[in-house]
C-alpha cells in the first residue's frame, strides 16, 4: 500500500513538471522585461491544468476517455500537457491500439493547433508549429514506447510473483507429502511391532493348555501392557501432526535397542545380539531413530514369517565409516504357508526407511538363513 501511494505521488509530480516549467519561464520573462505579466491567460492556463489533475483520478476506470479529454485541454492550456502525457502513458499500458491511435493523434496535434490559433506573426507561427510537431512526434513516440514497456514490465513482474507463489505452494505440498510419508512409516513400524507381539502372546494363550492360572494371568497382563504401550506410541507418532510449536515427545534411537531386545525376549522371541558400535553418542539423532525402526521392523518380520526361530542382530560402525545393521534368521521352509497379510510390505518399508536415511538395504537367503543388510551414513 505504501509503495502504491509513492508511485501515485510520482505520477502527479511528473504531471506538474510542465506547469512548473511554464511558470518559471513566465516569471523570468516578466523580470527581464520589467513588465507586469498578463495574469488572465496564466490563470486560465493553470485552471485547465488543475482540471487535468482532477481528471487523472479516473484514468483507471475510464482510460481512453480521460486520456482524450486531457489531450483536448492542451488546445487551450500549455501546462495541461503534463496530465495529458501521464494519462496517455496509462492508456498505452492497456495495449488497446484502437484507443491508443486516436488519442496519440490528439496528443500530437492539439499543442500545434493551439499555436495556429494564436494571433502571433504568421511566419513565426509556421516556424513554431513545425518545431512543435517534430517535438510532439518525439514525445508521443517516446511515451508510447514507455507505456508499452511499462505494461510488459508489469506483466513480467506479475508472472514472476505468480511463479514464486506456485513454487511456494509446491514446496508446501512437498513438505506435507514428506510429513505424511514420515507419519505413515512411523505408524506402520509402531503398530506392526506391537500387534505382532500381541498376536504372539494371544497365540500362546489359545494353544497352550498346560499354563497355570498364574502364567495365564501374567500373559494376559503382558497383553494389556503391550496394548497400552501401543496406544502411547501411536499418540507420540500422531503428535508430529501438531503445529502449535509444542515440544515433541523424544523419539527412540540406538540407545533404546537394549530395551527393545528385552521386550521381545519377554514374549518369547529369541534374539542374539552382537553390538560393536563405537561412539554411539555421536550418532545423529535422525540416523539413530531410523536405525531403531529398522531393527524393530526386522524383528517384526521375523516373528511373522519365521516364528519361533532365533534372530541374530549384528550392529557395528563408527563415525566416518557408517553404521551397519545385519539381521538374520532361519529362512521359512519352502513348503510353509505364504507370508500372510502384508507380506513383502515390511521389506518395502525397510527399503524406504533406509533411503530416507541416505543409506542402502540388501537382503538375500544365505546358507538357509534370511539375511538383511543395511548400511547407513555416519559422518565423522
Amino acid at each position: 500500500m505504501k509503495g502504491k501511494s509513492r508511485s501515485e505521488a510520482l505520477r502527479y509530480l511528473c504531471a506538474t513538471v510542465p506547469a512548473l516549467f511554464v511558470g518559471g519561464i513566465s516569471i523570468l520573462s516578466a523580470v527581464n522585461r520589467e513588465v507586469a505579466p498578463d495574469l488572465g491567460p496564466i490563470a486560465w492556463d493553470l485552471a485547465l491544468f488543475g482540471v487535468g489533475l482532477v481528471l487523472m483520478r479516473w484514468r483507471h476506470r475510464f482510460p481512453w476517455q480521460v486520456a482524450l479529454a486531457t489531450a483536448l485541454l492542451t488546445l487551450y492550456s500549455t501546462t495541461a500537457a503534463g496530465p495529458a502525457y501521464v494519462t496517455y502513458v496509462s492508456l498505452c499500458t492497456h495495449h488497446r491500439w484502437r484507443q491508443i491511435v486516436p488519442v496519440a493523434l490528439a496528443t500530437w496535434l492539439c499543442p500545434a493547433a493551439q499555436i495556429l490559433w494564436s494571433d502571433a506573426d504568421k511566419l513565426r507561427v509556421v516556424s513554431v508549429t513545425s518545431v512543435t510537431m517534430v517535438t510532439g512526434s518525439v514525445i508521443v513516440g517516446g511515451l508510447t514506447v514507455f507505456g508499452l514497456y511499462l505494461r510488459t514490465w508489469r506483466d513480467l513482474a506479475a508472472s514472476r510473483r505468480q511463479a514464486a507463489l506456485e513454487a511456494q505452494a509446491h514446496r508446501v505440498e512437498q513438505a506435507k507429502l514428506a510429513e505424511r510419508v514420515k507419519i505413515a512409516h512411523e505408524m506402520h513400524d509402531v503398530l506392526a511391532h506391537r500387534i505382532s507381539l500381541l498376536a504372539m502372546l494371544a497365540g500362546g494363550l489359545s494353544h497352550r493348555t498346560d499354563l497355570t492360572a498364574e502364567q495365564t494371568r501374567e500373559t494376559a497382563q503382558a497383553i494389556q501392557e503391550n496394548a497400552h504401550q501401543s496406544l502411547n506410541e501411536l499418540r507420540a507418532v500422531l503428535g508430529t501432526l501438531r503445529r502449535d510449536g509444542g515440544v515433541e515427545d523424544p523419539q527412540p534411537n540406538l540407545a533404546d535397542l537394549d530395551a527393545l531386545f528385552d521386550e521381545v525376549r519377554v514374549v518369547g522371541q529369541q534374539v542374539e545380539v552382537a553390538d560393536t558400535v563405537d561412539g554411539r553418542e555421536l550418532l545423529p539423532t535422525q540416523t539413530g531413530r531410523h536405525a531403531y525402526r529398522i531393527v524393530q521392523e526386522a524383528l517384526t518380520n521375523a516373528r511373522k514369517h519365521a516364528p519361533g526361530t532365533r534372530v541374530r542382530a549384528e550392529l557395528g560402525g563408527r563415525p566416518g565409516q557408517g553404521l551397519r545393521i545385519r539381521m538374520s534368521n532361519p529362512a521359512p521352509h519352502a513348503g510353509s504357508s505364504g507370508p500372510g497379510p502384508g507380506g513383502r510390505l515390511g521389506l518395502v518399508g525397510l527399503a524406504e526407511r533406509a533411503r530416507m536415511a541416505g543409506g542402502t538395504l540388501s537382503h538375500a537367503v544365505q546358507d538357509g538363513h534370511f539375511v538383511l543388510d543395511v548400511r547407513l551414513p555416519w559422518e565423522a
